[in-house]
């Protein structure tokens, strides 16, 4: 009869008597499941065992086996490693954070912002003339006139402004207006100091500092002391970042004073709307 029964039903008969015997007759030796707890038996046989846990801590049961050795007792922090736990806790709590909503929330408005300057989502306009036969870009090119979108870019913010070739030049334009030109002189001849080649660099570092930094210079910024006196030391050791302080100085400048100035004047306002006509 055995033999006609289901495979898998004899596999659940063997179990059920195997649990059976288990339960009624535990060969000698093993603790009757039905009686006693397991893990309260194992802790009574072995009351001076300890094992470490995975999270590092010492518990009170111990174990045989491999993966639970017997550590030994660890002494007490000192009083100079207790006080670099304190100081490293404070210089975490201090570090900035952001919420991972406010993180979201930029990353989307930035992605909506440039939305229409992504071809693989917009097809751009004027269309790329390697892709199609349309000329258009080739003709804005050739009269250097930006196109609207090009110009409304230079809204986003200062960087887009200054990394656009024409948006550099309608912006020092504008300052040159208001004679207060210096500072993008400035900013764009220490950029292009950390083109020249190194034996051009200290003639280079000398012809900016007697302009723009030396005592009477014809086209002097404003600078704080603490960049000056920076500057001053490393123009001693020309490098082409002799002026990484007083460059961060006046882009700070500019930023807060000189570009919504440029976004907000009439110059700005009356070429895009020449290019939404």
């Amino acid at each position: 009869v055995d033999k006609k029964r289901d495979k898998i039903e004899r596999k659940i008969l063997d179990s059920q008597e195997r649990a059976f015997w288990d339960v009624h007759r535990p060969v000698p030796g093993c603790v009757n499941t039905t009686e006693v707890d397991i893990k309260k038996s194992s802790r009574m046989r072995n009351p001076h065992k300890t094992r470490k846990s995975v999270y590092g801590l010492q518990n009170d049961i111990r174990s045989h086996s491999p993966t639970h050795t017997p550590t030994p007792e660890t002494k007490p922090p000192t009083e100079d490693e207790l006080q670099q736990q304190i100081k490293y806790w404070q210089i975490q709590l201090d570090r900035h954070r952001l919420k991972m909503s406010k993180v979201a929330d930029s990353l989307l408005s930035y992605t909506e912002q440039y939305l229409d300057y992504d071809p693989f989502l917009v097809p751009p306009d004027p269309s790329n003339p390697w892709l199609s036969d349309d000329t258009t870009f080739w003709e804005l090119e050739a009269s250097k006139e930006p196109s609207q979108q090009r110009v409304k870019r230079w809204g986003f913010g200062m960087d887009e402004a200054l990394k656009d070739p024409v948006g550099r030049e309608q912006f020092l334009k504008f300052l040159e207006s208001e004679f207060s030109s210096e500072n993008l002189r400035f900013w764009l001849a220490v950029e292009d100091l950390k083109k020249r080649p190194i034996r051009e660099v200290p003639s280079r570092v000398q012809e900016i500092w007697q302009e723009f930094l030396a005592p009477g210079a014809p086209s002097a910024i404003n600078l704080d002391s603490k960049s000056y006196d920076k500057t001053t030391q490393n123009v001693k050791e020309p490098g082409r970042y002799t002026f990484e302080d007083a460059q961060e100085h006046i882009y700070k400048l500019m930023k807060s004073d000189s570009y919504p100035r440029f976004i907000r004047s009439s110059a700005y306002q009356e070429l895009l709307q020449a290019k939404k006509k």
